[in-house]
């Protein structure tokens, strides 16, 4: 009877167990599946590892357009596309100056120890950490550590306690936030510890022989050596300052640790310095993979000797970047085209002044629209509809564009596959005119800022959730939608 009784209680133990105390969510910057499971025979032990063996693990897919930017990241955040959450890049295009600027500055606040003055105001529904908020009450921690400025201050969402960023010189972060700057993060910028953490030199763990995929120079030269203070948020050293500061922040904080569900939301990355594409082409890339194994070990086992491990939840998630590079296209046979969008816009301008006259009919092109001048076509009383439906077929005369479409056809575009991913895509800071391109083709944003690289058509990342309780999850499909993901968490 009594193993019975245990048996009972091991089947009924996921639906007996409590809720997590601390909930650690990870986004790393390039993380890739099947570059997990390639080097995975690599690693004997490391968080890496035990989350690979022990973590409810699926692949994610993005129903939307994906650009490189932390528009992915603000998708997984807040369980929604960007028709509904506005980030559909990085930077938007602004009519008035006819210039893009950076979607998350914010002009009424100020950096500390940063220049850059960024907020999530512009950020127009909810995230992660603003619903943990809500279901937790005020009560609960919240704190956003990361590599990159963008990333974090997504993470952090507009109810973080606080959030910080690496610059050159030491830890940045924003007087949004309550606590500004937090003093765990003050006290590693006077001490000196994140000086000396930045400016050790990397080089490779192993003999060259030892790495799958080395360049040429890589062997030639029998390894690399690099001063991580030069492209430190590209480096090893950056993963081991957060991860350092993040535990530095569960021990000052008490996270987890006060009877609260506390969140501690992390960006790290395997880019190394000049990579941007998602899979392995070189041995220091494959050491920054080593390097996160080894961080993602030394945090988790460090929380399990500081608290309960039942009470531990570790969420860890890719964010895509650039899939292929010109040189990737031309070993398998192609030839990538290119399409500028400046040249494009400066044409369609040429095209509308032999039509309507000498006048600025275009605003300017950014992303993958055209932005028309509205103020001159209601001046001259001019029908916008007509004028957006000849730029679009002039623009399919380009070489490189597939389609373009007036953005009020956008919301009637029926179908899957791409036409979903354009209707999901498009929204607030769209243009009037949207151009998809064909495959392989580099889109350039601007006539100083050129690309030699495209996206991969369908960009796919890993999701790792572990729990150090047993818990199960129910079955979703394969690959998870991104937006599913937030939905998965609050559980």
């Amino acid at each position: 009877m009594r193993k019975l009784l245990i048996f009972i209680l091991f089947l009924l133990s996921p639906l007996l167990c409590a809720a997590p105390k601390l909930t650690v969510f990870i986004v790393v910057d390039g993380l890739d599946m099947q570059s997990m499971q390639d080097l995975q025979p690599y690693w004997s032990q490391g968080g890496l590892r035990t989350l690979s063996e022990e973590a409810y693990q699926a692949p994610v897919m993005f129903p939307q357009l994906v650009y490189g930017g932390d528009e992915a990241t603000a998708t997984v955040l807040t369980g929604l596309t960007p028709f509904y959450h506005n980030y559909q890049t990085d930077s938007y295009f602004r009519r008035s100056d006819r210039k893009p600027h950076q979607l998350l500055t914010d002009e009424k606040q100020t950096g500390i120890h940063s220049k850059e003055t960024l907020s999530p105001a512009a950020l127009t529904c909810s995230t992660l950490a603003d619903k943990h908020r809500l279901n937790e009450g005020s009560q609960a921690k919240i704190y956003a550590i990361g590599i990159n400025p963008l990333t974090t201050v997504l993470l952090a969402g507009h109810a973080a306690n606080a959030c910080c960023w690496i610059e050159n010189s030491g830890w940045g972060s924003t007087t949004y936030y309550s606590e500004g700057l937090p003093s765990a993060a003050d006290r590693m910028n006077s001490n000196g510890s994140f000086d000396e953490a930045a400016k050790r030199t990397w080089t490779n763990r192993m003999d060259m022989a030892s790495y799958l995929r080395p360049t040429a120079q890589e062997k030639k030269k029998n390894g690399f050596s690099y001063d991580c203070s030069k492209d430190l948020r590209h480096s090893p050293a950056a993963n081991n300052l957060v991860v350092n500061l993040g535990l530095e922040m569960q021990k000052t904080e008490k996270l987890g640790q006060r009877g609260q569900h506390d969140l501690l939301l992390l960006n790290m990355t395997v880019l190394s310095p000049g990579t941007y594409t998602a899979r392995i082409a070189s041995a220091e890339q494959e050491d920054m993979y080593i390097s996160l194994n080894q961080d993602l070990g030394y945090l988790m086992e460090q929380l399990e000797r500081r608290m309960n491990k039942a009470d531990i939840q570790i969420v860890l998630v890719g964010k895509p970047c650039y899939g292929y590079d010109a040189q990737q296209l031309q070993t398998a046979g192609l030839s990538p085209v290119s399409f500028n969008i400046d040249r494009a816009s400066a044409l369609v301008g040429t095209y509308l002044m032999a039509m309507y006259g000498h006048e600025r009919w275009v605003d300017g092109g950014y992303g993958n629209c055209i932005f028309l001048n509205r103020t001159l076509i209601e001046q001259k009383k001019l029908s916008i509809s007509t004028i957006r439906r000849q730029v679009a077929d002039f623009l399919e005369e380009m070489e490189g564009v597939q389609k373009a479409f007036p953005i009020t056809d956008i919301p009637l575009l029926q179908g899957d596959g791409e036409m979903a991913k354009l209707r999901n895509t498009t929204g607030r800071y769209s243009g009037d005119v949207v151009v998809m391109l064909t495959e392989g083709t580099t889109l350039c944003l601007n006539d100083k800022q050129t690309l030699d690289r495209v996206l991969a058509e369908d960009p796919i990342v890993p999701l790792l959730l572990w729990s150090g309780a047993y818990r199960t999850f129910p079955d979703l499909p394969t690959p998870i939608p991104a937006t599913e993901i937030l939905n998965l968490l609050l559980k």
